[in-house]
């Protein structure tokens, strides 16, 4: 298989790593990006381990700048970029009534503008080659929004719709944009609820258990693949049944 050239954001979260190593299995020749921020420790581990393969690159989704500057290290280093994972994200769960505007601008900025700023900084590099897999990381909540989380569901909800306009314009190009919508995945936050409200969770999945990062890892990375050219604007649920 031809190497190539992948950058994940969100690159120290379970999610992200999970990705990682699923493109890093793919191929020997295959270049991984993780974007990060402070917290890295995770990120810098599996660089470590696949040194050459896997590198950490700072990277701030909210920021302009700092997509432009990131991508161009990525395209100095490998000479283009195939695929985009736009994985970042962040939610503070709170009812509407109750909610600060700095809050709901902020999860919007991250979740939302975040994979704006991505998709613009990646398209240059795509389109010169006439080329390229854009996944965008939303959510369940996006289609089942929960009570609590209006800015969160909202800003997925907003990139469901961001993939598949985008889709549409840059489908000639030979670029395709999908999104994957997790749904409760042992990671994050999930991690840390007590066993009980754990259970509670578990019993609203059909399946009567949690998705694992692997399962959310192989979605993306057959969005990704040469097998999946045809695909585009696609949203993809792994919630385990849920909806």
């Amino acid at each position: 298989m031809e190497a190539r050239v992948i950058c994940i954001t969100g690159g120290n979260g379970s999610l992200g790593l999970a990705m990682a190593r699923a493109f890093l299995q793919e191929s020997p020749a295959n270049q991984i990006w993780l974007g990060v921020r402070q917290q890295r420790a995770q990120a810098e581990s599996l660089c470590a381990e696949h040194a050459g393969r896997c590198h950490c690159v700072e990277l701030e989704v909210t920021s302009e700048a700092s997509w432009k500057q990131a991508l161009a290290t990525v395209e100095k280093a490998g000479g283009r970029l195939d695929v985009l994972v736009n994985n970042a994200g962040r939610h503070h769960d709170m009812l509407l009534g109750q909610m600060p505007v700095d809050v709901w601008r902020e999860i919007v900025r991250v979740n939302l503008e975040g994979v704006f700023l991505g998709c613009q900084a990646a398209l240059p590099l795509m389109i010169a080659r006439r080329q390229g897999r854009i996944v965008n990381i939303a959510s369940l909540s996006a289609l089942l929004a929960p009570a609590g989380q209006t800015n969160y569901a909202a800003a997925k909800a907003g990139v469901v719709a961001l993939t598949q306009s985008l889709a549409k314009e840059v489908a000639r190009l030979g670029i395709t944009v999908n999104a994957v919508c997790p749904g409760y995945i042992e990671s994050g936050e999930l991690l840390q609820l007590p066993e009980a409200e754990r259970q509670a969770r578990a019993r609203q999945v059909p399946m009567r258990r949690f998705g694992r990062p692997e399962e959310v890892a192989a979605a993306v990375r057959f969005l990704a693949s040469a097998e999946a050219g045809y695909i585009t604007g696609a949203v993809i649920k792994v919630d385990g049944g849920i909806l």
